[in-house]
């Protein structure tokens, strides 16, 4: 119930920063939301490597709809 709450908040708060790239938001906002885009995608592409680098020497490899899913969703995917 919470991993399917905080996906909710995650797809929220994705749409909330990519709306802004094509209707932006007032100027402090803006910069702001801009900010947190770039933040969000680079932590979520460093997980995905850390991810594929530690643990995925032994295991199987993922799918792609894996690693689109750990992008998209961050920690939440990996907790479910």
């Amino acid at each position: 119930m919470r991993i399917n709450l905080g996906r909710l908040l995650m797809s929220v708060l994705w749409g909330f920063m990519l709306f802004n790239t094509f209707h932006p938001y007032v100027r402090p906002l803006n910069i702001f939301m801009n900010i947190a885009l770039f933040f969000m995608i680079f932590m979520h592409v460093l997980q995905i490597m850390l991810l594929k680098a530690l643990f995925m020497q032994d295991n199987p490899k993922i799918s792609k709809w894996q690693t689109v899913r750990i992008f998209l969703f961050g920690v939440f995917e990996l907790l479910d």
